[in-house]
């Protein structure tokens, strides 16, 4: 047995039949990604994001990638406004650059862990170090204190109590027996001073493009237990946009994973 229905029923349906059907568009025009341009350093970085692009592509995210040639770039360009999110530094970096630049930056991932490593032409092991042998480090602070921090675990020298991440060549070292002579030099400029020192510390990022293999041609190489993993870095006003939750998932994919682990055997390593 049917039951009529009344104008107002009728009219009542109408407009929720209406409603349901506009639902669905006015949700994906909620959620409309945003295409995103993501800051590397020109090298090893930028194949694996790559990656990372077309895995977000397949989610309806465009990535642009935008290649820097130093370690302060990224992070200027971050805060202008010139790109909207960067993949390059670990944790130690960006508190520095925050505190000496006034960065207002929110870590939304994690990425990869790009050992440094120590290097040389003239030893073949760090035991072999001359007294008043020459070691060249990465100048900017944090990557300085990474430097000294793997010296001392390696037993070349010994930090004061308490010197941290961010420990000085200047004013940090309480022990040198060896009296080795650190050097300090721009991070992209380590693997062509090989040749003027004992031994030089260089990041995989450098190192690979020299064609430095860590696992094979290091005498010293930082282990997995190393705080200095690689994040995905944003303006903390826009933390919460959900173009970056996709950007992180696409990175920490499985695509990724074997790359890093079939290309950089072992010497660059995911941190998922």
């Amino acid at each position: 047995m049917s039951i009529p229905l009344s104008r107002r029923h009728i009219a009542r349906l109408t407009l929720g039949l209406a409603a349901a059907a506009a639902l669905p568009a006015t949700l994906r025009a909620q959620t409309a990604l945003k295409p995103i341009k993501v800051g590397v350093l020109a090298g090893p970085q930028t194949p694996v994001m790559e990656i990372v692009k077309a895995n977000a592509a397949r989610e309806g995210l465009q990535i642009q990638i935008v290649e820097f040639t130093d370690i302060v770039q990224p992070n200027e360009a971050l805060a202008a406004g010139d790109i909207d999110a960067n993949s390059f530094q670990h944790i130690p970096l960006l508190e520095q650059q925050s505190k000496d630049r006034g960065y207002k930056f929110t870590v939304v991932g994690h990425t990869l862990l790009a050992p440094v490593g120590v290097y040389s032409k003239k030893i073949k092991s760090l035991a072999d170090l001359p007294p008043g042998g020459k070691i060249a480090i990465p100048s900017d602070p944090s990557s300085a204190g990474r430097s000294l921090q793997l010296l001392q675990k390696e037993g070349v020298l010994k930090l004061k109590p308490g010197a941290g991440m961010l420990a000085s060549p200047m004013t940090d070292i309480a022990e040198n027996p060896r009296k080795v002579r650190i050097v300090e030099l721009p991070a992209p400029q380590l693997p062509r001073a090989l040749d003027d020192v004992d031994a030089a510390i260089i990041s995989t990022i450098f190192a690979v493009p020299a064609g430095l293999q860590p696992g094979r041609d290091s005498i010293a190489l930082e282990g997995t237990d190393s705080p200095y993993v690689n994040v995905i870095v944003v303006r903390t006003a826009d933390k919460d946009r959900p173009e970056f939750a996709k950007l992180v998932a696409a990175y920490r994919s499985p695509e990724v994973k074997k790359y890093l682990l079939d290309t950089f055997k072992g010497a660059v390593l995911p941190s998922w």
